[in-house]
Order: C-alpha cells, then structure tokens, then sequence
C-alpha cells in the first residue's frame, strides 16, 4: 500500500539527523508505521499498553530527579539515575513538542540489566507509540523494558 504524504515525510523526518544524531530510525529499513506495527504487536503479546509503559517510566524519571544525578532507590529490584543537559529535545511529529535534554538509566538489581530513556522517548511512546528503529541511539526494545521496570 502506498504510503501518504505526511507519512512520506515524517518517514524524512525520522531518518535524518537535524533533530537528533543519526535520526529516530537507525539503520532499520522498515518504515516508521511498519515499526510502530511491530512493537505495538509485540506489546499486545505481553499484556502491557504504551501508556501503562509511559506511565511507569515516567514514575521512575521522577524520583530519579530526587537524586540529582547520583543512583537512587527507585524499590527493591531497581535503581534509577536521571542526568541532564541543556537545551530542548524536540518531537519529530508535527505538532508543538519540546522536552527536556534528560536520560534516565534504571538497573534492575537482581539481574544487572539496565535500559535507559529520555523525556523524549516517554513522549514518543505515550502520544506516538513509538519506540525508535533499530539501530538508534534511543531504540528501547518493548520486551526488555517491560522486564526492567515492572
């Protein structure tokens, strides 16, 4: 099927490095409405929403900010430490979406996995269901992020 205009372009958008270093998409090759397809079915198969996965990444953000850039307590299986930088980080879809430059790591303490994100990716999931291509800075694979935070 062919794709619209305004996907055509957001496709663009993604792929190019003027809002982010190597771009939202990586070197993964499959449009951005084939990957949010892909996630979104592989969240389905575990039981979990974007916005339940939103909504508990950006619970952790917020007492990770507690810390002020030291690890802190986030319960008794994970911490968590949110670092910032200056300057905006800006939503590739076309509506008005500005996000403070931060990146939240939390380790899971029983298993040593860790996975990180920014304010960005907490948008993106929640308004976009969008988790990045593979081969990005930012890819957060729904499976191992479910398995880190909850």
């Amino acid at each position: 099927m062919k794709e619209s205009p305004q996907a055509t372009k957001l496709d663009r958008m993604l792929r190019s490095s003027k809002l982010v270093a190597g771009g939202f998409m990586g070197d993964d090759a499959r449009s951005a409405a084939e990957v949010i397809d892909a996630d979104i079915a592989e969240l389905s198969r575990l039981g979990f929403t974007t916005e339940q996965l939103a909504s508990r990444m950006q619970e952790i953000t917020d007492k990770a900010k507690g810390g002020l850039g030291t690890r802190i307590k986030v319960d008794d299986k994970r911490q968590a430490m949110a670092e910032e930088a200056k300057g905006p980080a800006i939503c590739p879809w076309p509506h008005p979406g500005r996000y403070v430059k931060r990146v939240t790591t939390v380790e899971r303490l029983d298993s040593g996995k860790t996975v990180r994100w920014s304010d960005l990716n907490i948008h993106l999931i929640a308004e976009h269901s969008f988790f990045e291509g593979r081969g990005s800075a930012f890819r957060i694979q729904p499976a191992k992020l479910i398995d880190v935070i909850f």
